[in-house]
């Protein structure tokens, strides 16, 4: 796989007090992704990553219709709970039409930094049995790991800074 040399991240969260909850409705909420998605000087992309939380809402239908959108991808945990969710957005992605690629099991194993025994803290597989289901690929597996946490806290995806490392 190729490395990504150049990376830029927008999120609302830039634009809002850190402490303050954004309350916004439908039409607020479709405004600040239009922005985001037209006013936002992206440069030259090669590829451009929404995280949308999970849902079948507004925001995916509106997005999926307003830009082109090459494919989907779902990550999920494998607690029962959050699969519940995750079983929606390639369903919704199929009605629109957008082609899924796959799951992603995320938090999929913590290894003890000891013992190196692991711990499957979510659950194990159920990622992989929900692509199963919807007959679709499992595209990889991150693991709950300090280095995962310290290097999104500064800013610095571990897939950037640490790019030969296991948890990249």
């Amino acid at each position: 796989m190729r490395p990504l040399l150049n990376y830029a991240c927008m999120s609302v969260g830039f634009l809002v007090e850190e402490t303050i909850p954004v309350v916004w409705r439908g039409l607020m909420v479709m405004s600040a992704i239009e922005k985001l998605l037209r006013q936002v000087d992206w440069g030259q992309l090669e590829y451009l990553v929404v995280d949308m939380l999970p849902g079948t809402g507004d925001v995916q239908l509106s997005v999926s219709q307003n830009i082109p959108i090459s494919d989907a991808v779902t990550v999920s945990t494998s607690q029962d709970i959050a699969l519940m969710d995750a079983h929606k957005g390639p369903e919704v992605f199929r009605k629109v039409p957008v082609p899924v690629l796959g799951l992603v099991q995320n938090m999929s194993a913590f290894q003890c930094p000891k013992c190196k025994h692991q711990t499957h803290i979510f659950g194990a597989d159920g990622a992989r049995k929900l692509a199963q289901t919807l007959d679709l690929d499992v595209l990889g597996d991150i693991p709950l790991h300090v280095n995962i946490r310290e290097a999104s806290d500064t800013g610095h995806p571990i897939v950037f800074s640490q790019p030969e490392s296991d948890e990249a």
